[in-house]
């Protein structure tokens, strides 16, 4: 582990209470013997919150960048505020992203502050475009602990391959432009993760990546597998470094998932995603919330995490996961 590395994760350790540690270990027991069906009246221990659903770039594994949505929605603001202050006792961690670019959010600083001023350890991803001085300042200075920055490519030829219509210089910058402030601040977060997608087009670069990490004075780097859709066929972006792939190459050309699919899941058990119409999801990879428990219109968050629709799905990811065409592509153990 890192100095950088070590340093943060001392620092995340100070939002633990009994309360948080007590329920990661309601979760755990849960997981392991619950059967998809809660002991207890255990609350989540981490949110993934959607800022904003719609993105500037194209990214052709993205369901935003797919469907080319540069407008869409914001999340309200007060749904973000309820549902922090109702969990923030029990909460260890919300993450603000889920599929479009969270910086298109103007308030999502605020957003942070809140659940920072709430005792809640705080992360976001962001492709880096909008990550100017000012938005570096602000995010620095809403208390955010962990920062993640797509760079998926060492030169802009590789880089806009899958990043499209993206600038690797700009998000550079915005590195740059983040560690500045926390130097003029005098403080020590976020932590900020330089993330390379690992695809057939960029596999070659994984060396020179690691040089532009520290160049760049990124705090850690993250070599990630990527979730490609329709996996089975052969795609450009496979890559053929088993080490960073999610899938195992046949003889015949096509593909599998390399691990098993089994019948219990942390995500559905351990938390939700919270989306931009106040829909409470079982994981983030329900991008179409085709099973969402329900709206915070109608109920608070608690309310909707622990209803039937709830508990059924849970139920019938322990009982058969294979069911739902999202776990068959999912690595979450």
């Amino acid at each position: 582990m890192s100095f950088s590395k070590l340093k943060h994760y001392l620092i995340s350790i100070r939002y633990l209470t009994p309360l948080k540690i007590l329920n990661r270990i309601l979760s755990f027991v849960n997981y392991c013997f619950g059967k998809g069906q809660f002991f207890t009246a255990m609350k989540p221990v981490f949110i993934s919150v959607e800022p904003a659903d719609f993105c500037q770039l194209r990214c052709p594994q993205c369901p935003v960048g797919m469907a080319a949505r540069n407008k869409g929605t914001l999340i309200e603001d007060q749904v973000v505020f309820d549902t922090l202050s109702e969990l923030k006792k029990s909460l260890i961690q919300v993450i603000f992203y889920f599929q479009g670019e969270p910086l298109l959010n103007p308030r999502l600083h605020e957003y942070i502050r809140y659940a920072h001023e709430s005792g809640i350890y705080t992360s976001t991803s962001t492709n880096g475009m909008l990550l100017n001085s000012e938005n570096a300042r602000k995010l620095v200075e809403s208390g955010l602990d962990k920062l993640i920055v797509s760079v998926d490519g060492t030169t802009q030829e590789v880089y806009e391959q899958y990043r499209r219509g993206g600038k690797l210089e700009r998000a550079l910058d915005g590195i740059r432009f983040v560690q500045e402030w926390k130097k003029k601040l005098g403080r020590q977060t976020p932590f900020v993760e330089m993330q390379f997608i690992v695809f057939g087009t960029n596999e070659h670069q994984i060396p020179e990546v690691k040089r532009l990490a520290k160049i760049s004075g990124a705090d850690g780097l993250a070599l990630k597998t990527a979730q490609i859709y329709d996996f089975e066929k052969p795609n450009p972006l496979h890559t053929s470094l088993p080490a960073y792939s999610r899938y195992r190459k046949l003889d015949d050309g096509s593909y599998v998932l390399k691990n098993p699919v089994r019948n219990r899941c942390r995500r559905v058990i351990s938390g939700a995603v919270l989306n931009v119409k106040g829909s409470v999801l079982p994981c983030c990879f329900d991008k179409g919330s085709e099973f969402a428990y329900g709206s915070m219109t109608d109920a608070d968050f608690m309310t909707l995490w622990q209803n039937k629709k709830a508990t059924d799905f849970r139920k019938a990811v322990y009982t058969n996961r294979k069911q739902f065409e999202m776990c068959r592509n999912c690595t979450e153990k």
